[in-house]
This record gives C-alpha cells, sequence and structure tokens, in this order.
C-alpha cells in the first residue's frame, strides 16, 4: 500500500457522510510521509480491505485524533499543499474536527511531518491566522 506520490506506507479510512463532499473519495488514504491524500484505490487498497469505519490513524502521527475529528484533519492536511485554494475547505473541515472534539490547534502544534508535501511551519502560522 503505498503511497503514488512519495512511495511511503499510507493509512485508508472510510470517510463519514457528512465529510464526503470535502473529500477524494469515500476510502481515502493518507500518506504517512508526505500527508497528502486521495483515494485509496491509488494506492492499491479495495473497501473490501477495510476492517472497520473507525479510522486509526495514529500510524500517521500519535498527534492525530480518533474518530470523525482524526478524519477531519486529515482530509485538512491533505488540503494544505494550496492553503489560498482550499482555505474554506480546510475552515470547514477544522470546525468540523473542533466540534467532535479536537483541539485542531494543538493538533497543528504537535502533528511532527518534516517531509510533508508543503511547509509544515508555514501553514502553522498561516492556519493560526486564519482560524
Amino acid at each position: 500500500m503505498p503511497c503514488p506520490h512519495c512511495d511511503a506506507t499510507v493509512v485508508a479510512f472510510a470517510v463519514p457522510p457528512v465529510l464526503r463532499e470535502r473529500a477524494p473519495d469515500p476510502l481515502t488514504a493518507i500518506c504517512t510521509r508526505c500527508l497528502r491524500t486521495f483515494p485509496a484505490a491509488e494506492a492499491d487498497i479495495t473497501p473490501d480491505e477495510r476492517t472497520t469505519d473507525d479510522a486509526d490513524l495514529s500510524a500517521v502521527d500519535p498527534a492525530f485524533p480518533d474518530g470523525e475529528a482524526g478524519v477531519a484533519l486529515a482530509l485538512a492536511c491533505g488540503q494544505l499543499e494550496s492553503l489560498a485554494l482550499n482555505r474554506a475547505s480546510i475552515e470547514a473541515l477544522v470546525e468540523h474536527a473542533e466540534r467532535s472534539g479536537a483541539d485542531a490547534f494543538a493538533f497543528f502544534e504537535r502533528i511532527d511531518a518534516p517531509d510533508a508535501a508543503f511547509d509544515l511551519e508555514r501553514r502553522r502560522s498561516a492556519l493560526l491566522d486564519m482560524l
């Protein structure tokens, strides 16, 4: 299950219906290295390989919360490569994560992704200004 962008390991997760309009696919994957999100099929993951609807994103980074909050933040990470184009979607995903019990600011401070597809330090600063 390698990332089609950087060949690292990916984690697949089912996207809850309320978040699907902001996801690349109902079964989405996030790369453990570059934090890009994409349809899980691009990493040769099929729906029958998914054993649960509960996403365990701790393999990406222990900072990810459980449940819908974690999924919302994973989808937000996948959109951070183009903050300007995805601003409204990122804001909505962060708000959903917070309504689901996550502290989005603490998450973005704790996540460690030196090989992310975007400059995480610059995105942290922009997110604080934006939100």
